[in-house]
């Protein structure tokens, strides 16, 4: 197996970091990993927030209805877009997607928090300076982790994949 197929199939959502600071050389990185994701008709609406100021994580956490654990993390990606686009989700959807990847490739765990369409991140967004015409789509904290999470019971592929019909 390759080494891409094995970090995605040892990828695992992480709720709990260690104290460690990530630095801002990994984190560029990780966000240049998103950024280059594929984007219908290459628009790239994305927008990424990198935090890492200990108050504003705990900001996060207290409105995030299920990322309480934001705010042990050493950063948060606000994944951000340009709500006129029309594949604003899709898009941004396959940047959080890289981040996740690039983020497990620096032994970093991460988590996809839900952002979109979420009433919690009207507050979010006023606090971060967001402009109104750009929406949330996903929030990932990340942090260094002790043990990557065991795995949970998938779908075998047999039970998810078709040949030529449903």
């Amino acid at each position: 197996m390759n080494n891409l197929l094995k970090l995605i199939k040892s990828r695992r959502s992480i709720r709990q970091y260690a104290n460690k600071p990530i630095k801002k050389k990994i984190l560029e990185e990780i966000i240049d990993a998103a950024r280059l994701a594929p984007s219908a008709i290459n628009m790239q609406p994305w927008e990424f927030v990198v935090i890492t100021e200990k108050e504003k994580l705990n900001y996060i956490a207290e409105n995030a209805r299920y990322g309480k654990f934001i705010k042990d993390a050493a950063a948060c990606v606000l994944v951000c877009g340009d709500k006129r686009n029309h594949h604003l989700v899709e898009d941004c959807s396959a940047a959080t997607e890289n981040i996740l990847l690039a983020a497990k490739s620096f032994k970093i765990g991460s988590c996809w928090v839900a952002g979109y369409n979420k009433p919690y991140c009207q507050a979010i967004k006023t606090a971060f300076g967001i402009p109104e015409d750009i929406d949330i789509v996903s929030i990932i904290p990340l942090g260094y982790y002790e043990k990557n999470a065991e795995p949970h019971e998938k779908r075998k592929l047999d039970e998810v994949l078709h040949w030529e019909k449903y």
